[in-house]
């Protein structure tokens, strides 16, 4: 068993406007930032805000001088960049038998597209077509690499243009996030978000993992109607379209079909107007529900290269846990007690198999 080893102490440097400030890496009394696959990165960080102040003891950032609307705010930990953003909050703090603080919120530049809504529709596109064009409406470069059927008709109804996006990224099995100015939709299976290395009593500080058969399904089954043809729709997606990802483990849904029998489900909500549209949206659904098999929960040192999207090959946890699995959420934070550190979620579609 590894020896117990503590969370590193690391106190982030804070960059505002492009330039790092040593007053408020050195006041951070707490810090939050979350990612996830979904897209929008966001942040919460509180600074001390009381002290000397021009001969005087008072607010030191009410001012809004420093920390103010739509200021670029970066956090890195160590040489790694973990949060670029705008501030789009301010929050005073007054405790009780402790000093003010003032917390800043910003998120990345998917705030943008959260916070426009419209009702539209798009002829004859497919989902590449669709997320160029929001790109574009964002002034943000488009880097799309999504494949998928051409669709007669999508509707955003009173939708954020993030939520639309999430919506049809959902649908074809699809990722989204922002990279400095462009604006990245990847395939699940195209995504290359770099990988780390966690072994467990070294950089992996706490983990737990769960295989579990309750959300699993052996296959997905989605109906809907050819308007043009004037027939019924029925595509079926089965373990085989989670091949490539599984390798030699156990998928959850060949376990649940040796250890207790079919599970199947049909989805009727979905409305797909093509064969190929239904096809997809079926393969969508058990993919992600397959990736689900097996989850994780831990905490690790905090590195810029552990993001959503990233592979985290966890060490030392037996044959049926360690491997590689694939990053899902992650949550840098820090306060004076335990120093900084990052809370994570993975996730895999398949089990070891005993040695």
């Amino acid at each position: 068993m590894p020896a117990e080893v503590g969370v590193r102490t690391t106190r982030p440097t804070i960059a505002v406007g492009g330039q790092d400030d040593q007053s408020l890496s050195e006041g951070l009394v707490d810090l939050r930032i979350e990612e996830n696959v979904d897209g929008l990165y966001h942040c919460e960080a509180a600074f001390g805000n009381w002290g000397p102040k021009e001969g005087t003891t008072t607010f030191l950032y009410f001012d809004r001088s420093k920390l103010d609307f739509g200021k670029e705010l970066k956090v890195k930990s160590g040489g790694d960049v973990v949060f670029v953003g705008r501030v789009t909050g301010l929050e005073a703090r007054f405790p009780e038998g402790s000093p003010p603080t003032l917390a800043v919120l910003a998120e990345d530049r998917f705030q943008d597209l959260r916070m426009t809504r419209r009702t539209r529709t798009f002829a004859d596109v497919s989902d590449s077509d669709v997320f160029r064009q929001i790109a574009n409406d964002h002034d943000l470069t488009p880097n799309v690499d999504v494949t998928g059927p051409t669709h007669k008709v999508l509707a955003q109804l009173n939708q954020s243009d993030l939520a639309f996006m999430r919506e049809r990224a959902r649908a074809v099995d699809a990722e989204l996030w922002i990279d400095n100015s462009g604006l990245h939709a990847t395939a699940h299976a195209s995504r290359s978000g770099g990988s780390v290395t966690l072994g467990w009593g070294n950089e992996l500080r706490e983990l737990t993992l769960l295989a579990d058969l309750a959300e699993q399904r052996t296959n997905v089954k989605v109906t809907g109607w050819d308007v043009g043809a004037k027939s019924a729709l029925a595509e079926t997606a089965t373990a085989s379209v989670l091949s490539s990802e599984v390798g030699d483990r156990d998928s959850g849904p060949s376990v649940l079909q040796s250890a207790l029998s079919e599970r199947k489900e049909t989805v009727t909500h979905a409305i797909p107007l093509t064969s190929d549209e239904a096809r997809a949206r079926a393969e969508a659904l058990l993919k992600r529900r397959a990736r689900r098999f097996v989850k994780g929960r831990g905490v690790a040192e905090t590195s810029g290269r552990l993001r959503a999207g990233a592979t985290a090959s966890l060490n030392g946890l037996g044959p049926l846990f360690s491997g590689d699995f694939y990053v899902t959420a992650v949550k840098h934070l820090y306060d004076a007690k335990r120093g900084m550190r990052t809370d994570f979620h993975v996730e895999r579609p398949g089990l070891g198999r005993p040695q």
